[in-house]
Order: C-alpha cells, then structure tokens, then sequence
C-alpha cells in the first residue's frame, strides 16, 4: 500500500511539472508574439487566460479565483464601485503631452503614461488604472462614499468621488467583474505594502496613512 501511495505521489509530481513546462511554452510563445508585433486581441486575451490560470500568489487570503475587488468589499458593494468607475481620460503635462491614469508601481515616467492605439491601453502597453477606497456610512442611515484615485507621472493624483444609498447599491450589485474592464481597480484596502512605496515631491499620495485594511469578501 505504500508503495502504491508513492507512486501516485510521484505520478502526480511529473504531471505537475509537466504543466509547469506547458505553462512556461506557452509564456514564452506569447512574449515572442509581443516583440514581434503589437498585441492582437487574440494575444492580449490569450494573456489574461495565462494570468488567471497562475495568478495564486499569496497576495490574499481566500481563492485566488475571486475578483480583488470582491476581496475587498464583498460582491454587492464591488459591483457598485466597478458600475460607478470613472471612465480614463487624459490630463495635459507640462509639455502638453496627454498622460492618463496608471499604476504607479510599475509606471512612474510620462512615457509610459501617454495613450496607446487601443482604448484602456498606454502606448507601453500599460493598463489604466485606477486606486479605490471606500467609506460605508449606511448603519448610520448614509450612503457609501466611494473614492477613485487617479495617478499620473509628473501630475501626481487626483480624486473622483462617487455616492450610493443602500438602494443604489442592491441595484448595482450584479454588475459584471470582468478582467478587461476598464479602467483596471486596485482597491487600497488589501493592497500590500500601500503606505510604503516612495514617491517624488509633489506626488505623494493624499491617501497616505489614511486607509485602512479589510477583506470582508473573504470566507473561511
């Protein structure tokens, strides 16, 4: 009987790193396609297949499956927030060049914050993004207070700020939570590290200190 359980361990073992080589053909298939040419949408969608399916770092707790921003708020005040996202627009830098929203922890220059050819992408392929936080004042008989943090290089952050009643958000709760929505949120709230990063004069982030942590969208 040991013997047998070794053996099924075994034969589990090279079928996972089988995997992990088809995994790694299939990444590296798909970076060549990129630096050959600007991604089609075949490829963009053939990349978000690949992140869903090894995307289960221990960045929270809870299924690594379930959508960020349904680990921070819980599924019906998620589908408010996506339902009430700002759609990206640009803003005018100093030399005149359209910057729109980015992640600041991969992008912190202009370049890479200047429109691309396809909508809800930078010219360097970056995603637009956008950083929430919430405030939920309806046990006090208030609405939710939901923030949506823009950043640009060099422009630093600005703020959209979006209201719901507790109807508003029943009705909203159903809204789709699709990877390729856009622009791309980040919920501060289980963002790790958020009050560590480093940042120019004049771009540190208002928010800073001042959210948080909090999974309620996490079951045990």
């Amino acid at each position: 009987m040991r013997h047998r359980v070794g053996s099924e361990r075994g034969g589990a073992a090279v079928e996972q790193a089988g995997l992990i080589l088809l995994i790694a053909a299939l990444v590296a298939a798909l970076v060549a396609s990129l630096a050959a040419s600007p991604p089609t949408d075949e490829a963009h969608e053939l990349g978000l297949a690949l992140a869903r399916k090894i995307r289960c770092g221990p960045a929270a707790p809870g299924p690594c499956w379930r959508d960020p921003l349904t680990v921070g708020y819980g599924r019906p005040l998620a589908g408010a927030v996506r339902a009430l996202a700002p759609a990206p627009t640009g803003a005018s830098a100093a030399d005149g060049a359209q910057l729109l929203p980015v992640d600041f922890r991969y992008c912190r220059t202009e370049s890479c914050a200047m429109p691309g050819p396809r909508y809800g992408l930078t010219a360097s392929n970056r995603r637009v993004t956008a950083f929430t936080s919430l405030a939920d004042h309806r046990r006090r008989g208030g609405d939710i207070v939901i923030t949506y943090w823009l950043y640009r290089p060099t422009l630093g952050w600005t703020r959209v700020t979006r209201t719901a009643s507790s109807q508003e958000v029943a009705a909203l709760a159903s809204t789709p939570l699709l990877e390729s929505d856009v622009p791309t949120l980040v919920a501060l709230e289980t963002l790790p590290g958020r009050d560590s990063y480093t940042f120019r004069a004049g771009e540190q982030p208002p928010w800073l200190g001042q959210v948080r942590t909090r999974y309620p969208g996490v079951t045990k």
